[in-house]
């Protein structure tokens, strides 16, 4: 059976850094002290969408072209196109569609969007991998994840307002008989917590009836205990490893969640993974959703941390919670 191997990623943020200083001012002024969440989730810096030019689609874009010109790929080359976000441009025609025409992409590609939140980019790579495995007429899959939180984060909530920051992250994945690339995934689902982040807040259909007023296209958040699902996050990935029969010391790269650095330590002390094995953005990045286990790929691959047929190991949560993890052969 033909592996389904990574080609290729980049990655595109916003130019503009902002620290850890302006979201302190904006909540001391509100009376709100937010070092110690900042210093839990291990924040620093973040880079931000600052004009009306840019949003989720137009990041998505740019990480898609830096992907196609390093990797000297055309759009015709592309047979399927997989977008993820929680927070698309457009629920219609597919954000998926308008890439297919902004690369001039071939008539017979498939363009499909997906949103698993925050787990929506590992989601959509184990998905579409499977789908190429049973599928030999899809030979290479470009696979996008993007969000652009900040709109709809209130300015009274310190975790939607001052957490996150805007990137996205282009994937290319081809069929290829001789690598073995995706190696196996593992879902865990537990909905204790499902009503704890609603966008819209009131629904898509209220808002159809009564308009958009103020606030209506905010998250509503209702905080939680956020290391919630690491003790099953640790589960299932040990069991993902036993019984693909990989020790934990033949990770190379461990590509989680940024949501919260202390959580990547925990999983990664539970699963016997070294801290230095464990990549971490989210003091540069901040908090990025979707993107950000692919964002951390990028630094391992940019860096030289993993090299080819070394094995990678994802981990992410959607909200509400779902937990996503793969392993993978770069």
């Amino acid at each position: 059976m033909a592996g389904i191997r990574i080609v290729d990623i980049d990655i595109y943020h916003p130019a503009t850094k902002v620290h850890n200083d302006f979201y302190i001012e904006h909540f001391d002024a509100r009376g709100v002290d937010i070092r110690g969440l900042l210093k839990a989730l291990g924040r620093d810096t973040r880079y931000k969408i600052d004009n009306d030019d840019e949003n989720s689609l137009s990041m998505a874009f740019e990480a898609v072209s830096n992907l196609l010109e390093k990797t000297g790929l055309t759009g015709a080359d592309i047979d399927l196109i997989a977008y993820a976000s929680q927070t698309p441009e457009y629920i219609f025609p597919t954000n998926s569609l308008m890439i297919h025409r902004l690369i001039n992409g071939a008539s017979h590609t498939i363009c499909i969007d997906s949103n698993a939140n925050c787990a929506g980019m590992t989601a959509a790579f184990e998905q579409v991998s499977r789908q190429m495995m049973g599928n030999p007429r899809i030979r290479r899959a470009l696979i996008i994840g993007s969000d652009y939180v900040a709109p709809h984060a209130s300015p009274d909530d310190p975790v939607y307002f001052a957490n996150f920051g805007d990137a996205a992250a282009a994937v290319i994945v081809e069929r290829d008989e001789h690598a073995v690339g995706f190696i196996d995934s593992i879902y865990q689902t537990d909905t204790c917590v499902y009503g704890n982040s609603l966008f819209p807040a009131e629904g898509l259909a209220k808002l159809g009836k009564t308009g958009v007023d103020a606030g209506a296209f905010h998250v509503k958040f209702i905080p939680f205990d956020d290391s919630i699902c690491v003790d099953a996050a640790s589960e299932s990935i040990r069991t993902l490893l036993t019984r693909n029969e990989i020790e934990p010391d033949e990770i190379k790269a461990a590509c989680f969640s940024q949501l919260s650095i202390g959580n990547i330590r925990a999983v990664s002390d539970n699963v016997g993974i070294d801290d230095d094995i464990a990549v971490y953005i989210g003091d540069e990045f901040g908090y990025t959703s979707t993107s950000s286990p692919f964002i951390a790929l990028h630094r391992a691959v940019t860096s030289g941390q993993i090299q080819r047929g070394d094995k990678v190991l994802f981990w992410t949560v959607g909200a509400g919670w779902q937990n996503v993890a793969m392993v993978v052969e770069y």
